[in-house]
C-alpha cells in the first residue's frame, strides 16, 4: 500500500478551521462516529469535516490535498466495503445537499453531492420522472456516494446503473483544477483545452488508444462488472464517457461538486409478480425465462430473511401475497395502465408454466401489499445479519456478481464453498443482473475466524472470476475487494488501474488504499479486539444477544436506516437535527468505541456517550424499525445508571422530578389543588430541571383509584380483568380509566384493580434508575401475584407503561419468574377487547390517529386498526413518528427545541389542518399532552371514544 506523505494533522485542522465556515473535529466523538462504515473494517480519521457548502467543499479539498493528507469524501456512510474510512473524511451529508434544479422537458436534475436520493425522487415524483438507480439503501444515500460506487440497485435491470443515468458531473481535483466530465465529448476538442483540463483528456485519449484491446479484453463484459474502474467508459463504443468513468472510481480521482442526472418517466402502473421455489438455486434458474419478458426489477429473498422480519411485519407479507415456498424472486412488470401492467405479468407467467418452472405465483396489483412485500427486500441487509438464534452474520462477500444465466452456477458453487468451511448465510439481491447480496455467519472476532474468512474471500474470488463475474457488483471495492483485484485482473490488469489512477490523482492523495495500492483484506476489521471482550456486569439482561452487552453493540452494522429524513418512527433526534451524533448509528458507534477503549476512553463515564444519548428521546423506534432492531432507549438506561452509579449528585435534576413522578404524583394527590399552583410557578421548573416553556400537567382531584373505590361493586359474566393504574391514568388522566372501565363491564367483564400502589418503572428506566425501577417492579409483582396466579388478564392503558410491563420488566427481572408471567399476561386495551370479540358501538366519525412510539415498536397496532375499522372509525393514522414529548424528555431542560422540532415534523401541523369535525386519538399521555400544549385541539384516548358510543347506545336502548 502507497502511504501518503507525513502530514502535521494539528497544523492542517488549525487552517481548515481558519479556511473554512463549517466545522472541523478531532476530538473523541468525531473520531469515533466516523471511523467505520457499514463495512467490516475500522480506521480512525485524524479529522473530521462537514463542510458548509459546496464551495467549502471545494476549499476542504483542496487544503487537505495540499497538505498531503488522505482525503475521504463520505455521503450517507453507509459503504458495505469500507470505502469511506480514514485520513481526512469530510462529510458532503449535512450541508452540501441543495437539488439546484429539476428540468421536467430535458428529463435531467441537478443536485449537490449530499442529495439523498430519496429527496431526489420526492421532488422528481410530481413530474411522474424517477431516478433509475434506486439501491435499498435510498433514504440514507447519496447522490455522492451513490457515483463514486457506481451504485445500482433493483430498477437497474431496466433503467441501467448510476453511470448510465449521469449527464455530467462538475469535479475538482486534488491539485484544485475544475473539470466538467461529460458523457461523450470531442475528444478532439476536449484534447485542445488549454491547462490542467486539457492535458487530463490528453492523458485519458492516449491511455485509452493504447490499451484499447486490453480494456476491451478485461473490461465492461457485463452490466454488474463494478470492480475495478470503468475503463471500457471511454472506448469508442461507449463515446468517451468521462462521466461514467469517474462513476464507480470510489473517491479516488476526484471530488464531485455538482451532478446532472437523467430522470426516467415512471410507468403509469406497475404490479408485482411474487415467484416461490424450493430454494435459492431452484429460483436462480428462472432468470433466462423471466429477462426475455423485459422486468423492471428481479429481485430475490429467501426464507431466512422472511423468518427474521418482525412478526407483524412477517405476517402482513404473508397476506400481502408471499406464495408458499424457501425462496422468493419479485419480479415487477409496468405497463401504461394496470390492464397493460398486469397482462404483461400474465404472460410472463404463462410463459413460465409452459417452460416446466416448479415456481408458484402470486400476482400483486395493490400498491400498500406491494410496499410490504418489498419491505422483504429493502430491509434485508440488516435483517441478514442476525440468524434466529441470534448468531451474528457478516458482510465481506456480500456483493459478487456474475452474467445472469451463470447465476445458478454460481450460487452451486457458492454453497460447496461455504459448506467445505461450515458457514451459512441469508441471501437477497440483484437476480436480473446476477448481483447476489449475502450475509454470512463469518468468526470475525478471532485471528483465527478471520484468517478462514481470508481463505473463503479467496476460494469464491476463483469461482466468480471462473464464471465471468465480478468480485464486486455494486458496493464497490473498498477495503473489502480491492485486494482480489489481482485475481481478477491479472498483474496487466491491475497496472491499467494503477495508470489511471495515476492520471487523475498522481499524489495518491484521493481515498488512499481503495482499488490501487490496497491493504490485505483481513487487516482492519474492527471486531476483533478489546471491545468484544470486555464482559461488563449490567442490569438488562440482553436475552437477544446472549446476556453479552458487548454483542448487543455489535448489531448496528451501520447500514443507516436511522438516517432517513422522512417518515417512520426511527430516528426522530436525526430527523430534527441531522446530525450523525444524534442519528441511532452513530450512538451506537459510540458506545462500541466506549467498549473498545481507545479512542472513547471513559468507559462508563464517557462525557462523549453521555451527550450523545442525551437527545434520544427514548422512542424505542429502531427496536422495530432499524433491521437489526437495536435497542437505544435500552442502551441509554442501561449507560445512564452506570455512567452516574456512585454520584447521584451529577444527575440533572430533572431526574429526580421527572424520573420519580410516581413518587410525586402520590404526593400531590393529598393536596391536588395547592400541587398545582406550586406547578404553574417558575420556582418548581426551575428546580425540577423543567424547561420554562413547558406547561406542567395538572393533578386530577380524585385518582382513578379512589373513583373506582368509591363505585359499588360489579359482577362480569366473563370474569374478572386487571386494569393497569398507570401513574399517568391515576393521577393525571383519570377520564381514561374510567373510561376503559365502563367499555370493559359493557363486554362483560368484571374489572378489577391491584391490592395497592403499582408502577411499571417507566420513569425510573427512562432516567437511567434502574435499581428503583427494579424495586418498583418487584413490589409491583408482589402485588400482582394473587392475580398471576389466578390467570387474571391484564390491560393496559398507557402504551409506554405497557409496552415497560411487557419488554423492560422481564429483561430487568431476568431471575424473577414473575416478570415474565406478568409480561404474557399483559395487553393493550384494543389486544384485549379485540380478542373478546365484543362488538363496539357504530361510530362513524373521522379520525386522526397517533400511534404512540412504544406501541408501535414494543406492541403492535394491528388490534387498534381492527377495533375502530369495526367501530366504523374513518381512521386517518399518518407516518407522524414520534410527537416529540415522549415522557420526560421534552420536560427536561435543554430538549424543548428538539421536542418541538420533532412534533412540527408531521404530527403537530396534520393535527391543526384537522377538519373541527375530527376525532384526534392518541392514546399515550404524551402525546396528547403535546398536541394540547403544541395546538388548540384536545386528543382522547381510544377508550374514551368508545366509552362515548357505549353511553350514547345505552340511552338509545332506554
Amino acid at each position: 500500500m502507497l502511504t501518503p506523505a507525513t502530514y502535521d494533522v494539528r497544523r492542517l485542522g488549525a487552517q481548515l478551521r481558519s479556511e473554512l465556515r463549517g466545522t472541523v473535529g478531532d476530538d473523541a466523538t468525531a473520531k469515533g462516529l466516523y471511523a467505520v462504515d457499514a463495512s467490516n473494517y475500522r480506521v480512525v480519521p485524524d479529522l473530521v469535516v462537514v463542510p458548509a457548502d459546496v464551495d467549502d467543499l471545494a476549499v476542504a479539498v483542496l487544503l487537505t490535498a495540499a497538505a498531503g493528507a488522505p482525503v475521504t469524501l463520505r455521503g450517507g456512510g453507509t459503504s458495505m466495503a469500507g470505502n469511506a474510512i480514514g485520513g481526512v473524511v469530510i462529510d458532503a451529508s449535512r450541508h452540501v445537499n441543495r437539488i439546484v434544479d429539476i428540468d421536467p422537458a430535458a428529463g435531467t436534475a441537478v443536485v449537490e453531492p449530499g442529495v439523498v436520493l430519496t429527496s431526489l425522487l420526492a421532488a422528481a415524483r410530481p413530474h411522474r420522472l424517477t431516478f433509475g438507480a434506486d439501491p435499498s439503501s435510498a433514504s440514507r444515500a447519496t447522490l455522492g456516494g451513490m457515483i463514486a460506487n457506481n451504485a445500482c440497485g433493483a430498477h437497474s435491470v431496466a433503467w441501467g446503473t448510476t453511470a448510465d443515468n449521469v449527464r455530467s458531473l462538475d469535479v475538482l481535483l486534488a491539485d484544485g483544477t475544475r473539470v466538467t466530465a461529460t458523457a461523450g465529448g470531442d475528444r478532439h476538442e476536449l484534447t485542445t483545452r488549454a491547462g490542467r483540463e486539457g492535458e487530463l483528456h490528453r492523458q485519458l485519449t492516449g491511455f485509452t488508444d493504447v490499451h484499447e484491446a486490453a480494456i476491451r479484453r478485461g473490461f465492461g463484459r457485463f452490466t454488474r462488472q463494478i470492480s475495478g474502474y470503468a475503463l471500457h467508459e471511454l472506448l469508442p463504443e461507449h463515446g468517451y464517457n468521462v462521466a461514467a468513468l469517474l462513476c464507480g472510481s470510489e473517491g479516488g480521482f476526484a471530488a464531485t461538486l455538482r451532478a446532472t442526472v437523467a430522470l426516467t418517466p415512471v410507468p403509469a402502473a406497475r404490479v408485482l409478480c411474487v415467484l416461490g421455489f424450493a430454494d435459492s438455486i431452484a429460483s436462480a434458474e428462472c432468470v433466462p425465462a423471466v429477462l426475455a419478458h423485459r422486468p423492471l426489477t428481479m429481485e430475490s429473498i429467501n426464507d431466512q430473511l422472511v423468518d427474521r422480519l418482525p412478526g407483524e411485519v412477517r405476517r402482513a407479507a404473508i397476506a400481502a401475497g408471499l406464495p408458499g415456498g424457501r425462496a422468493w424472486v419479485l419480479v415487477e412488470m409496468g405497463g401504461e395502465d394496470l390492464v397493460s401492467a398486469t397482462a404483461a405479468a400474465e404472460k410472463m407467467l404463462a410463459a413460465l408454466k409452459d417452460s416446466g418452472s416448479p415456481a408458484t405465483a402470486s400476482l400483486v396489483t395493490e400498491p400498500t401489499a406491494q410496499a410490504v412485500l418489498w419491505r422483504c427486500r429493502t430491509d434485508a441487509a440488516g435483517l441478514a445479519t442476525r440468524r434466529a438464534d441470534g448468531a451474528e452474520a457478516w458482510g465481506g462477500w456480500e456483493d459478487a456478481a456474475v452474467p445472469p444465466q451463470r447465476l445458478a452456477d454460481y450460487l452451486r458453487g457458492l454453497d460447496a464453498i461455504m459448506g467445505r468451511y461450515g458457514l451459512s448465510g441469508a441471501s437477497y439481491g440483484h437476480f436480473g443482473e446476477g448481483c447476489m447480496h449475502m450475509r454470512i455467519d463469518f468468526d470475525l472476532l478471532s485471528s483465527e475466524g478471520v484468517a478462514a474468512y481470508r481463505a473463503f474471500v479467496e476460494e469464491a474470488t476463483d469461482l466468480v472470476v471462473a464464471l465471468g463475474g465480478s468480485v464486486s457488483g455494486e458496493h464497490g471495492d473498498g477495503r473489502a475487494r480491492s485486494e482480489m483485484l489481482g485475481r481478477m485482473y491479472g498483474a496487466d490488469g491491475l497496472a491499467l488501474l494503477a495508470a489511471m489512477k495515476d492520471i487523475w490523482d498522481p499524489a495518491r492523495v484521493l481515498n488512499p488504499g481503495v482499488i490501487v495500492d490496497p491493504p490485505a483484506l483481513d487487516v482492519g476489521i474492527r471486531h476483533v479486539g478489546p471491545a468484544k471482550d470486555r464482559k461488563l456486569l449490567t442490569l438488562f439482561a440482553y436475552p437477544d444477544d446472549h446476556h453479552d452487552f458487548a454483542q448487543a453493540q455489535r448489531r448496528c452494522v451501520g447500514i443507516g436506516k436511522c438516517r432517513q429524513s422522512a417518515g417512520g418512527v426511527m430516528c426522530p433526534s436525526y430527523q430534527a437535527t441531522r446530525e450523525e451524533q444524534h442519528s441511532t448509528r452513530g450512538r451506537a458507534h459510540l458506545l462500541w468505541e466506549m467498549l473498545a477503549g481507545d479512542v472513547v476512553t471513559d468507559g462508563w463515564r464517557s462525557t462523549e456517550v453521555r451527550d450523545a444519548l442525551d437527545l434520544c428521546l427514548s422512542c424505542k423506534g429502531c427496536l422495530s424499525d432499524c433491521p437489526v432492531n437495536v435497542d437505544m432507549a435500552t442502551y441509554k438506561a442501561e449507560f445512564t445508571h452506570h455512567h452516574y452509579a456512585g454520584r447521584p449528585w451529577a444527575r440533572p435534576l430533572s431526574h429526580w422530578s421527572m424520573g420519580w413522578l410516581p413518587l410525586w404524583s402520590r404526593v400531590a394527590a393529598k393536596a391536588p389543588k395547592v400541587a398545582n399552583r406550586l406547578a404553574r410557578g417558575p420556582l418548581v421548573k426551575r428546580l425540577g430541571g423543567i424547561a420554562p416553556q413547558r406547561e406542567i400537567p395538572a393533578f386530577a382531584e380524585q385518582t382513578f383509584t379512589s373513583w373506582f373505590a368509591g363505585r359499588p361493586e360489579r359482577e362480569g359474566a366473563r370474569g374478572p380483568v386487571l386494569l393497569w393504574p398507570d401513574s399517568f391514568t391515576e393521577h393525571l388522566a383519570p377520564q381514561v380509566g374510567q373510561a376503559a372501565v365502563e367499555v370493559l363491564e359493557d363486554a362483560g367483564y368484571r374489572v378489577v384493580l391491584p391490592d395497592g400502589p403499582v408502577c411499571c418503572g417507566l420513569t425510573w428506566i427512562s432516567t437511567g434508575q434502574l435499581k428503583a425501577a427494579r424495586h418498583q417492579l418487584q413490589r409491583s409483582l408482589s402485588r400482582l401475584a394473587p392475580h398471576l396466579d389466578a390467570g387474571t388478564p391484564i390491560v393496559g392503558l398507557e402504551p409506554s407503561c405497557t409496552a415497560a410491563l411487557r419488554r423492560d420488566a422481564p429483561e430487568l427481572l431476568a431471575d424473577d419468574p414473575r416478570a415474565a408471567q406478568a409480561a404474557a399476561a399483559t395487553h393493550t386495551f384494543a389486544e384485549f377487547i379485540v380478542a373478546s370479540g365484543w362488538q363496539p358501538p357504530r361510530l362513524p366519525a373521522p379520525a386522526l390517529v397517533q400511534t404512540h412510539c412504544h406501541q408501535h415498536a414494543v406492541l403492535g397496532f394491528d388490534a387498534d386498526r381492527a377495533l375502530m375499522a369495526a367501530a366504523g372509525i374513518a381512521a386517518d393514522i399518518p407516518d407522524s413518528g414520534c410527537c416529540g414529548l415522549a415522557g420526560n424528555f421534552g420536560f427536561e431542560r435543554g430538549h424543548y427545541e428538539v421536542s418541538q422540532a420533532v412534533g412540527e415534523r408531521v404530527l403537530l401541523p396534520a393535527v391543526r389542518k384537522a377538519d373541527p369535525s375530527t376525532v384526534v386519538i392518541a392514546d399515550g399521555f404524551s402525546c396528547r399532552t403535546q398536541i394540547a400544549q403544541g395546538t388548540p385541539r384536545r386528543a382522547v384516548h381510544l377508550a374514551e371514544l368508545l366509552a362515548q358510543g357505549v353511553r350514547a347506545q345505552r340511552s338509545i336502548n332506554c
